[in-house]
């Protein structure tokens, strides 16, 4: 398959960027890579909402810039947290044209505040905000025909000079692996995008979906792309401790913002020591906090309280967490809701510039996977939303100017190979893959969490090369399998992340070491 463009992810940031494209060019080809159904992502799961100054009355785009500044503990590009902010009020009115729909209180947006930031602002739709945007998204989407969507296929690996016998430091497409057949197709490509989101996977706690293993990021490490602040995890304060269904489900920071507050098992409000902004100090604290808590206690979480908040207000702002409370035997708002830290969201990944290009030519990376330098050491609630609406439009615009040059051949991207080691032999060591990963989770969990030490980081760089050893060997002498491909690029992240973590020499932000306290 040969189209212009090659989209990978299908959250926020890759269907907004499509959509851009067609819009703005109909005769342009693309196809879209979505490695679950289409409105699996990580976008899909953010309760919260998008980060926008629409107030302009109470609020201003000088305030959102110095607190997205001051909860990046001094890391941030300024530049970039500029354009972002002043940017995506126009980007939030694109998005309600395609036909995305926010809660209003008499008419205007109803505007919700959360940690770290000195206004209410945040848009959202009740507490599915990620869901009902990746609804409206796909929606749009299919009205145009010159996209093309698979389903249930993920990346394997980029296909750049070392394919193509080139010296031009391009990217020439992707090599994908189908979810049901295990089979791997060559897709090449006069532009590659990756949107393909972080690696909360690699935690035994995430709010990610388990399809969140880091797979562009993966990709972009083997093509020797640059990475940049990959230790830069941020934790979630408030997951619901027991798991739904198998998975961990998100108690959103609005939560928070509307009143709930954070108790010990012994009963002592404990944030009130830690923090003068308390239950709505930045996340990094926050979590920390609860973690130390956790620490000090036999029960493994501690208690949100949301009794102060109405069942009205539940019933219409968190009908979603109600529910599955509800299902858990847990009453609101009587009863406490039990919550731990989760891994959530990756302020780095691969460095791009204004325009969300990698150093890679003709490889772009938007959204999650990226590294903005709007986060810094750590990501200011909300935000990433708005980061994937205003990157994806600059992408686009770029991308449209760029298919403008002149490209290789159709010859060239026919002569690029077929992906080779589809050799299969029959063993059991493929059925380890499971046993590795949870293995690979445990030691992220343990040594390169909320909490780190240099020797607990040695620990984990010997353990994770010898998991890569393993691996390594199933990987050379087995044909490709879906999970293989997933625990190949986990391996990959964690070490990177191990690695990075060692270079860094003082805590900031979301990052902390408990030797340089």
């Amino acid at each position: 398959m040969t189209k212009d463009i090659l989209v990978i992810g299908t959250g926020i940031s890759g269907l907004t960027f499509a959509i851009q494209v067609a819009q703005k060019n109909p005769d342009v080809t693309m196809v879209l890579i979505s490695k679950s159904d289409l409105n699996e992502s990580n976008t899909k799961y953010a309760q919260g909402g998008i980060a926008v100054v629409s107030n302009f009355k109470k609020d201003s785009f000088e305030k959102h810039i110095k607190d997205t500044l001051q909860a990046g503990a001094g890391s941030c590009n300024e530049q970039v947290v500029k354009f972002v902010v002043q940017e995506g009020y126009e980007r939030l009115n694109e998005l309600i044209r395609w036909g995305a729909q926010f809660d209003k209180k008499k008419q205007k947006l109803d505007l919700a505040k959360e940690a770290g930031h000195s206004e209410n602002r945040i848009v959202h739709y009740k507490d599915q905000t990620g869901q009902h945007i990746q609804e409206a998204l796909i929606e749009k989407i299919k009205t145009f025909p010159n996209i093309e969507l698979l389903e249930r296929h993920t990346l394997v690996d980029l296909i750049t000079d070392h394919h193509s016998k080139q010296k031009a430091n391009s990217c020439y497409g992707a090599y994908v692996i189908s979810q049901e057949e295990e089979k791997i197709i060559k897709i090449t490509a006069k532009i590659t995008i990756l949107s393909t989101g972080g690696a909360g996977s690699l935690y035994a706690h995430s709010t990610n979906p388990d399809i969140a293993t880091g797979d562009g990021l993966g990709a972009a490490y083997r093509a020797r792309v640059r990475m940049e602040g990959l230790p830069y995890v941020q934790f979630h304060p408030t997951a619901l401790r027991p798991q739904v269904k198998g998975h961990t489900f998100l108690i959103t920071e609005a939560v928070r913002g509307a009143g709930a507050k954070l108790f010990n098992t012994q009963g002592e409000r404990f944030m009130l020591k830690n923090d003068p902004r308390a239950e709505l100090a930045p996340r990094d604290i926050v979590a920390r906090s609860i973690q130390r808590e956790i620490e000090q206690q036999k029960e493994d979480f501690i208690w949100l309280d949301g009794s102060e908040i109405e069942l009205k207000q539940w019933e219409a702002h968190f009908p979603t967490i109600l529910q599955t409370c509800k299902s858990l035997g847990i009453s609101l708002p009587k009863d406490p809701i039990p919550v731990v830290p989760a891994a959530h969201y990756f302020c780095g990944g691969i460095k791009v510039n204004e325009k969300s290009e990698s150093q890679l030519k003709r490889l772009y990376a938007i959204g999650e996977c990226s590294a903005t330098g709007l986060h810094g050491a750590n990501r200011l609630a909300s935000n990433s939303l708005l980061e994937s609406l205003v990157f994806a439009h600059r992408a686009a615009h770029d991308t449209l100017l760029e298919l403008k040059k002149e490209f290789p051949k159709e010859s060239f991207y026919k002569a690029i190979p077929k992906w080779d080691g589809d050799a299969y032999s029959n063993s059991t060591e493929i059925q380890s893959i499971k046993k590795y990963r949870l293995e690979l989770q445990q030691l992220m969990t343990q040594y390169v969490g909320i909490f780190k030490t240099n020797k607990g980081l040695q620990i984990a760089e010997k353990h994770i090369d010898k998991i890569y050893e393993a691996v390594n060997t199933i990987y050379n002498n087995h044909k490709l399998t879906y999970g293989l491909c997933e625990l190949r690029n986990m391996i990959s992240i964690a070490y990177l992340i191990t690695k990075q973590s060692q270079e860094i020499t003082q805590n900031q932000g979301v990052f902390y070491n408990h030797d340089y306290a």
